[in-house]
């Protein structure tokens, strides 16, 4: 199982601060990073966690499972992989929506998919389809249908699998609700990182759908989404790192592991004034019926 090296410089040239953040105070009960990518290291090599090293850390702070998503046809491969080597991960399979318009480009999108859908049936221990869905961030129009079809193909997958829709929404929120609303869905549905404001919040909860957190609930600047937050009920809410990106406040910018997630849990327990050890019961329920138990 190899890992992709993701760079430690920004884009200005300037070397970001690599230093992992200190282990923060363990929850009360445990919870699931339901939504990391450990295959992408993060880092100088002598820095990076091994997926052994990103588990074990987890587990000290109470953060028992981890869904390990893919987002190509490596990727997938990569997350089937590691659900089937540690007891505590689970997986998803899918082409990332910005790997769709250059694989049509090649005339290789069909056979792409037709890999995801035999990965998707290949183990018990796969949960899920996704990260897919719709990027109008970073793909320009000209690749906006390619993406589009992609994702409807990954809904059947989904569905016809029996299987949780793991979804990415980046800057196309509508286009999301409108095939989600005209397509036969999957039972489950997912939001990864979920970026949108508090009426699509109430759009998707009205709808049963489910709503993932990452770091971005926690920034300073992120009031809007913790608007969205409240419109959620707890029943409907899971927590993610999206590591090795997105690190909570207040180690924005430096590399994110599944050890971390419990930043976001406790800022999740505040933003809502619940309790923390019962909305660390909650979520993690709302997981098990996200993704089934493991």
């Amino acid at each position: 199982m190899s890992r992709i090296k993701r760079s430690a410089t920004g884009e200005d040239g300037r070397r970001r601060d690599r230093s992992r953040p200190p282990m923060p105070e363990p929850l009360p009960s445990p919870v699931t990073d339901t939504h990391c990518h450990m295959d992408i290291a993060d880092g100088d090599d002598d820095e990076a966690f091994s997926p052994e090293e990103a588990l074990a850390a987890a587990a000290k702070v109470g953060v028992d499972r981890v869904v390990q998503v893919g987002c190509d046809i490596a990727g997938s491969q990569w997350a089937v992989q590691a659900a089937q080597r540690y007891p505590n991960v689970v997986a998803t399979v899918a082409l990332h929506p910005n790997e769709a318009p250059r694989l049509a480009a090649t005339g290789t999108l069909d056979d792409a998919l037709s890999e995801i859908d035999r990965m998707a049936g290949v183990s018990e221990r796969v949960r899920g389809v996704g990260e897919t869905g719709l990027d109008h961030f970073r793909t320009t129009p000209e690749g906006h249908a390619a993406q589009e079809e992609s994702f409807r193909a990954h809904i059947e997958i989904a569905r016809r699998r029996g299987l949780a829709l793991v979804i990415h929404d980046r800057d196309a929120h509508d286009d999301i609700l409108r095939v989600l609303d005209d397509t036969q869905l999957p039972d489950r549905v997912v939001f990864h990182c979920f970026s949108g404001d508090a009426a699509m919040a109430r759009h998707c909860a009205e709808r049963g759908w489910f709503l993932s957190f990452a770091g971005p609930v926690t920034f300073k600047n992120a009031e809007s989404l913790r608007s969205a937050l409240r419109e959620v009920p707890l029943e409907q809410v899971l927590v993610e790192t999206d590591a090795p990106f997105l690190t909570p406040h207040p180690f924005r910018g430096r590399p994110n592991a599944s050890y971390l997630v419990p930043l976001t849990v406790r800022s999740v327990a505040e933003v809502l004034g619940r309790d923390l050890e019962e909305t660390c019961s909650m979520i993690q329920t709302s997981t098990s019926r996200a993704f089934g138990s493991w």
